[in-house]
């Protein structure tokens, strides 16, 4: 039997942690015997029932849309949101008020069984049936009088306890806040709210962070008393919904042809919050359906995309979302005239080289649906491939911010800070690359296809074996490839159209338990980079985004980071096979230091067996640096970033102090969280990122034994970067000077704690709320497409 690629013991570590129960498996926890009966509330308030959706206009004078959504926003979406949200409270939409809370959590990377799905609009349409599903309501759902849907309302009780015990007059609050990523939740009904309240009086809501002001409580609250009415949602404009019902039909087209390429866009959309230049502040989604334009959308919901849909006719239509829209799922995507003329050309050519035929269309089995090299084989690889790389950002984003990306088991499998590049679209519009595929497309299989296996071993060192055998066969096809063109040059890489597409270099920041991207070279060049080529991309989609389940198991979510391993490694050779052939293993064993062994496998497969002429000249000791140069000239302005400190925005004299910020590195750095907002008044947002240094990515556990500290550094930002902030600092220019010296002398926690004294502006902090809301008015401000809600469970205490 052949040796699989590295396995790096994460099986080993894995059953290991499962024994002793340290992945953080949830405890189920009963709030003692004060607590009300369901019957003795029934004799209080009335017998309860379900809240749906208002059929009628209502007669209250306070209602969501109104006067309370914004509050919402502001003071509750900020950490009641997406699949994360505390006891699947999500409250960025009134349907997620109605629904309510649930103690199971949809994080759990322990679990044997694929757990039941929960995904709001999507797995029930109605309050009941989200109560059969095990969630309570945390608005009145008895007798709709002020007196009971105060005191029989989940959420009032909680903003009512948090005015009678407000948080205590401390800058580190007590330790009986638990502030960890995965802390045991307690998921109080009306009916054990008492005893809840009792043993917890410190966690009203907002949870650990200030109460509402006088004017914010006093609203909401009056709103809940009055019945808490939806209201009239905004209108949509005219003019939006024709472009709606233009986009439709363009969606919904009847020829084979049009059938596969609606597929297939659907499949890389289904995320996206597609919007309009007529309101672009409203989203909706590519959905599939199984009744036509013209007719309401009856969705088709599976745990896939690609999932079989088992209606004759699938439908593509746009679903107006009427959620909030927080930062750490926000993927927005144009529709514009352009898209349209850009996909026509792709796709529907009637000359060159994207002319084709589909005469069949594809099946939803399991094996054919879940590996696109199979299913989209009729379409052009070159179409395939600038569909996706017109938009990389966002491409990436979908892995960065869609769900699988949470906690430091998903997201480990990166570094903290690294450059992403791509090759070059007219070195995959050969008749050879479409064979190659074709060819391989049975070593391009996915984890998903498996789906929740309980054999991951047995699973795993399948995939490995494909993989070798991908890493083999695509060395070879390189090697002729590059021959044929001459030789590698820097036109192998694409240059976004001579700088006119930002999306040609794109930077990964990784910050501990979550991640970002954005456009252009940022920081001080990285430790590792990647060159992503079409059939790279296409797989990283398919493995962590169409392919990935949130709900599913223990094995479907370990393998699906373990083929990442391999990813990841195929990236980073890509950047490497660029650089001259006698640096390459030498570079990449530094990248891997104490697991050279494993790295070998890949060296051994793919890097000593692509044999083609290198024609980019070197003349320094560090080609590495030289390379990262040779690129910024090469991708001109697509290069360039505005999150970087150098630009026309900074004058150039105040560059330097922010220049000798970034440049700190080992022992201090140790002390700052992975995020820090700095507002600077009358200058603007600045994010200061901890990039921390590890000696490989080789295991899925033990991370913090891999740790390098003397190498960590820092990359300052202009704007805001990431989605969680760890720390708000606030900063007059004038103490710029004190700040940077205080952060470079950093040498205990103590150290850290006077910075805070002095510039911090902690969760317990007076001034809290109103220091978000200019955050947040700075961030619209700055970056109107990209910014949205940030989310505060992150948040440290120190």
């Amino acid at each position: 039997m052949p040796r699989p690629l590295p396995l790096f013991g994460s099986f080993i570590h894995l059953a290991k942690h499962l024994a002793r129960g340290s992945l953080g498996v949830m405890l189920i926890i009963t709030l003692g015997c004060a607590s009300i009966t369901g019957s003795q509330w029934d004799q209080r308030y009335g017998k309860a029932h379900p809240r749906e959706m208002p059929t009628t206009p209502s007669k209250a004078k306070l209602t969501y849309y109104k006067d309370t959504r914004a509050i919402l926003e502001q003071r509750c979406v900020v950490c009641h949101g997406c699949y994360d949200a505390p006891c699947q409270l999500k409250l960025e939409s009134y349907e997620g008020l109605l629904r309510g809370a649930n103690p199971v959590k949809v994080y759990d990377g322990t679990r044997l069984l694929g757990a039941s799905l929960t995904r709001l609009f999507e797995d029930a349409h109605t309050t009941a049936d989200w109560r059969t599903k095990g969630f309570h309501p945390v608005l009145n759902e008895r007798n709709n009088t002020p007196n009971a849907n105060i005191k029989a309302g989940v959420m009032a009780q909680f903003l009512e306890l948090k005015k009678d015990n407000p948080l205590p007059d401390t800058e580190i609050l007590p330790a009986s806040f638990d502030f960890n990523l995965n802390a045991k939740q307690y998921c109080a009904s009306i009916e054990n709210f008492d005893s809840f309240a009792e043993k917890n009086p410190l966690w009203g809501m907002p949870y650990g962070l200030p109460a509402l002001n006088k004017k914010e409580y006093k609203t909401t609250m009056d709103w809940l008393a009055q019945g808490a009415a939806m209201g009239t949602p905004p209108q949509l404009p005219t003019s939006v919904q024709q472009q709606v019902a233009k986009w439709e039909i363009f969606f919904n087209g009847d020829s084979l042809k049009q059938q596969l390429v609606n597929r297939y866009i659907y499949e890389h959309l289904f995320l996206a919050q597609i919007f309009f230049k007529e309101a672009p502040r409203t989203y909706f989604r590519l959905v599939r359906s199984s009744t036509p334009p013209g007719q309401p959308i009856a969705r088709i919901s599976t745990p896939r995309p690609y999932d079989n849909p088992n209606v004759d006719r699938v439908y593509y239509r746009l679903w107006q979302d009427p959620s909030s829209i927080v930062a750490k799922t926000h993927m927005p995507y144009a529709l514009n005239a352009a898209r349209m003329k850009g996909w026509q050309q792709l796709f529907f050519a009637t000359q060159g080289e994207f002319v084709y035929e589909v005469t069949q269309l594809p099946s939803y089995a399991p094996e054919v649906a879940s590996n696109p090299f199979v299913s989209f084989a009729d379409l052009p690889v070159n179409a395939r491939y600038r569909f996706m790389l017109n938009e990389a950002q966002f491409t990436i984003m979908n892995f960065i911010k869609g769900p699988v990306c949470r906690g430091q088991v998903a997201l480990n499998v990166i570094q903290d800070h690294f450059w992403v590049f791509f090759v070059s679209p007219e070195t995959q519009n050969t008749k050879g690359i479409a064979k190659f595929l074709s060819d391989n497309s049975k070593h391009l299989q996915l984890p998903a296809e498996a789906g929740n296996t309980l054999r991951p071993m047995t699973n795993w060192i399948k995939y490995s074996d494909l993989q070798k055998e991908y890493l083999a066969a695509k060395a070879t096809f390189v090697s002729k490839l590059i021959a044929a063109e001459g030789g590698l040059e820097m036109n192998n890489i694409w240059n976004g159209e001579r700088g006119k597409n930002p999306n040609a270099a794109l930077t990964i920041f990784r910050h501990s338990d979550s991640a970002s991207v954005h456009k252009g070279m940022i920081g001080e060049p990285p430790k590792t980079a990647w060159v992503i080529d079409y059939p790279l991309l296409e797989r990283i989609h398919y493995l962590l985004v169409a392919g990935f389940d949130v709900y599913g198991n223990v094995s479907h979510q370990l393998l699906s980071r373990l083929y990442m391993d391999f990813l990841r490694i195929e990236g980073e050779m890509n950047f490497v096979g660029l650089l001259p052939e006698a640096s390459q293993e030498k570079i990449m064993s530094s990248w891997y230091r104490d697991a050279e062994s494993n790295l070998k496998t890949y060296v051994d497969l793919y890097i000593k067996q692509v044999d083609a002429p290198n024609k980019i000249r070197y003349v320094t000791d560090d080609p590495q640096k030289e390379l990262y140069q040779k690129l910024k000239l090469y991708l001109g302005e697509a290069a360039n970033s505005p999150f970087n400190i150098r630009t026309k925005k900074l004058p150039a004299h105040k560059v330097a102090i922010y220049e000798k910020l970034q440049s700190t590195t080992g022992k201090p750095i140790s002390f700052l969280p992975q995020t820090t907002v700095i507002q600077i008044p009358n200058v603007g947002l600045f994010t200061l990122v901890h990039n921390s240094a590890y000696s490989n990515l080789s295991s899925l556990f033990g991370e913090e034994k891999r740790r390098i500290p003397a190498e960590d550094n820092l990359t300052i930002a202009r704007g805001i970067v990431g989605n969680y902030p760890n720390s708000f600092m606030r900063v007059d220019e004038q103490q710029m000077d004190d700040f940077v010296s205080r952060v470079q002398k950093l040498d205990s926690e103590e150290d850290y704690k006077v910075l805070r004294d002095i510039y911090g502006v902690r969760r317990s902090h007076s001034e809290f709320w109103p220091f978000s809301d200019k955050v947040h008015q700075l961030y619209y401000l700055n970056e109107p497409e990209e910014a949205a809600l940030l989310d505060y469970n992150r948040l440290e205490n120190r």
